[in-house]
């Protein structure tokens, strides 16, 4: 350890690796990919590695890259702008109503979700309807359009992409939409989304296109996936504006989402309540220039969330695990980053195969929730033990709240 802070990796002719994963397990893959990384010329500084580091496509998750003069498609992923929101309500426990089946039904309802066709997004109002989109996406597309049209005059691939279909949808996969309890016994509502089959589509396009780009010399890279784009270039000047662009579909997603879930437990809880007593909108998965000692940098945050100091942001657990609200303390070395979760110790396929059923309803009791077997890879047991998590980056963030969900709606 060093300073009691973080562990640090050093990478023969790379830049050094701080990591804050004492205590937690870290894979033999994860930290190869890691070294991998650090091996590119234009990392500024050091990377920083959160506690929920794992094995990712291209770069490992939970990691924070910073970089001069060069951006890597494949860090930032293809899920751009993924995240989380919350938002505290003035309800308490004991307004929630004894079914709370009732309660995940009508979210359920309110919020497309999962892989069918029929759940998974809008038709457009003149196709007939899977759903009929409700007036908070024509609102926020209205704000989106302009910019898209733009980018899709340099990419008409993406005009075709599912980006207003998508806009208010939850995906499938570890996104998620929860009531929770806080400490004190306040109700919270939490999801977790990003930027859909429009951000999917952009990452795809541009990391294809960092890898064209460097078919020379994509064989002297540690990895083809390090594919990157260099300052200067019009690829570079695209992709940027286009994961902009992206994550601001994200955040929007989730607003979105965040209005129809409210005016969906409305309908099932009659009493008066407000929610904008507290609010947290972060992503988790994306790239934007800030100022770190001393520089103006890129920094690529894959897995890992923006805490700076007195900045509030989101740490999820698992289905059946606590979740956090925390305060950022704005360390440097960690390029004012945290956790943005649990992060998972084994693959979805390898979770499927060493759990069942049986054991998905024993760690998700007293949570009204899916326990089927198409969910079993988000099995708690196929993550970090988020309290150790929390313990190894108490550098990095403080706890404002403890929340416990009552109600999970996956995908």
């Amino acid at each position: 350890m060093n300073n009691a802070e973080y562990d640090l990796m050093q990478v023969a002719g790379g830049a050094p690796i701080k990591m804050w994963t004492h205590g937690v397990p870290v894979e033999e893959l994860a930290k190869q990919q890691l070294a991998n990384t650090a091996q590119m010329p234009f990392v500024y500084k050091h990377i920083a590695v959160m506690p929920d580091v794992h094995l990712g496509k291209g770069s490992t998750i939970g990691t924070v890259v910073p970089t001069l003069g060069a951006v890597i498609p494949a860090a930032v992923g293809v899920d751009i702008g993924c995240g989380m929101m919350a938002a505290k309500t003035t309800l308490s426990a004991n307004d929630l109503p004894d079914s709370l089946g009732t309660l995940r039904s009508a979210i359920e309802r309110a919020i497309p979700h999962g892989m069918s066709p029929k759940t998974r997004g809008y038709r457009g109002r003149d196709e007939g309807s899977w759903h009929t989109p409700p007036a908070p996406v024509d609102a926020a597309w209205a704000q989106l359009k302009g910019e898209f049209d733009a980018i899709c005059l340099k990419t008409p691939s993406l005009a075709k992409t599912n980006n207003y279909r998508h806009l208010g949808t939850l995906g499938s996969g570890n996104h998620f939409v929860e009531v929770c309890l806080d400490e004190v016994g306040f109700v919270w509502f939490m999801l977790h989304s990003g930027s859909r089959g429009v951000g999917n589509a952009i990452g795809t396009h541009f990391i294809e296109l960092a890898k064209k780009d460097m078919r020379t010399h994509i064989a002297n890279l540690p990895d083809e996936d390090l594919a990157y784009l260099a300052e200067g270039t019009q690829h570079y000047d695209d992709y940027v504006e286009a994961v902009s662009w992206a994550q601001k579909f994200a955040r929007m997603n989730r607003e979105v989402m965040m209005q129809n879930l409210i005016a969906a437990v409305r309908t099932v809880i009659t009493k008066p309540f407000e929610t904008h007593v507290e609010a947290v909108n972060c992503h988790h998965n994306y790239v934007q220039k800030e100022r770190h000692f001393g520089k103006d940098v890129l920094v690529t945050r894959k897995g890992a969330v923006s805490a700076r100091a007195g900045e509030l942001g989101i740490i999820p657990g698992s289905m059946g695990a606590k979740s956090f609200i925390v305060r950022g303390k704005g360390n440097e070395e960690s390029f004012h980053s945290c956790s943005h979760g649990a992060g998972r110790t084994m693959s979805r396929n390898e979770a499927k195969r060493r759990f069942t059923l049986a054991d998905q309803v024993r760690a998700t009791e007293g949570v009204e929730c899916r326990k089927d077997a198409n969910v079993i890879d988000e099995i708690p047991m196929a993550y970090k033990d988020i309290d150790a998590v929390m313990h190894a980056q108490r550098d990095l963030v403080e706890v404002v709240h403890t929340l416990k969900q009552v109600v999970c709606v996956k995908g």
